[in-house]
């Protein structure tokens, strides 16, 4: 799909690249540039550069093209469990420390990698509307490097875009526990989303322009005398880092071991914990929706593992 902005004046000068990436959500800088490369992008309707500024009354016109072929390879090595599969599809119970796809930093030993491994998977199932589809085959929904839990991927195409309509609609069950620094307030949080003003690693919900991302949070457990809680988030949208965002911004919460959104615990008797830890305390525990196909509801519950049960024991006996 095309894309057509125009600079405001309230908007800064700034390479033409960076602006791009900042504003269409999803896409990289890499990409970006080489769209730009191309021929797919005019600014002011003549074609630019990536290093080429632009400013407030720029018209820029982006013509996405497709992505290239997948240069990702077979690695049976990968290990994770995959909690139910069929002929069109799997569900995976993914450890903590995967990388789902290949990306920048990470060219190999992905989930992907390993999914290509397996009989029944294609590098061929490519999302045409996704611009990096080619590194993301059979990829519906993600989970960050050090979150673990369930995830659905498509084994065809009709499969992958029945799971998307799900999620649109946002009638695909998905649910995580997470262990936070303090205790939130239960309720629902509702607001904008995107990236972050000043920082290409994070997003954040203090944002004039994005996608709506709605968390509904409710509290499993209080934990050392509220230094701590096990809290429950269920998920109406699913925007990148969206439960992180919300548990550290809106209810200034973070998820315990955190890094990126201040969950490191700096100055708490929780320091020691997250440094044996080695991750941050976000589990998608469960997941449901219609197959597809068949039509049948399906219903999905990963265990919370054992690294975090430790990490609550301690916190109960403090």
């Amino acid at each position: 799909m095309a894309h057509r902005l125009v600079l405001g004046a309230d908007d800064l000068r700034d390479r033409v690249d960076k602006v791009l990436a900042l504003r269409l959500l999803g896409v990289s800088r890499s990409t970006v540039q080489r769209w730009i490369t191309e021929g797919r992008v005019l600014v002011n309707g003549a074609p630019c550069r990536p290093r080429d500024v632009v400013g407030p009354g720029a018209v820029i016109e982006v013509d996405p093209g497709p992505a290239p072929p997948s240069r990702a390879e077979p690695d049976a090595d990968v290990v994770f469990d995959v909690v139910f599969e069929d002929e069109h599809l799997a569900v995976i119970d993914k450890p903590a420390g995967l990388v789902v796809h290949p990306a920048r930093g990470h060219a190999r030993r992905t989930l992907v990698n390993g999914l290509l491994a397996r009989p029944g998977f294609s590098a061929s199932v490519v999302d045409a509307k996704d611009a990096e589809g080619a590194l993301r085959p059979g990829i519906v929904h993600r989970l960050d490097k050090d979150t673990s839990g369930l995830l659905v991927v498509a084994k065809d195409d009709v499969t992958r875009e029945g799971l998307k309509r799900q999620l649109a609609a946002h009638s695909m069950d998905r649910i995580y526990r997470a262990l936070t620094i303090g205790v939130p307030r239960e309720g629902t949080i509702d607001v904008l989303h995107g990236r972050h003003p000043r920082s290409r690693l994070r997003f954040s919900s203090f944002v004039a322009d994005g996608r709506r991302a709605v968390t509904h949070v409710r509290i499993v457990e209080v934990l050392a005398h509220g230094l701590a809680a096990l809290v429950e988030c269920r998920l109406e949208t699913g925007r990148t880092h969206q439960i992180r965002v919300h548990l550290s911004e809106r209810a200034r919460t973070p998820v315990l071991g955190d890094v990126l959104y201040g969950g490191e615990a700096r100055g708490t008797p929780l320091v020691a914990l997250v440094a044996r830890l080695g991750r941050h305390a976000l589990h998608a525990a469960v997941l449901g929706f219609e197959h597809p196909i068949d039509g049948h509801r399906l219903l999905f519950q990963s265990a919370w593992p054992r690294a975090l049960a430790a990490v609550v024991a301690e916190l109960r006996s403090m």
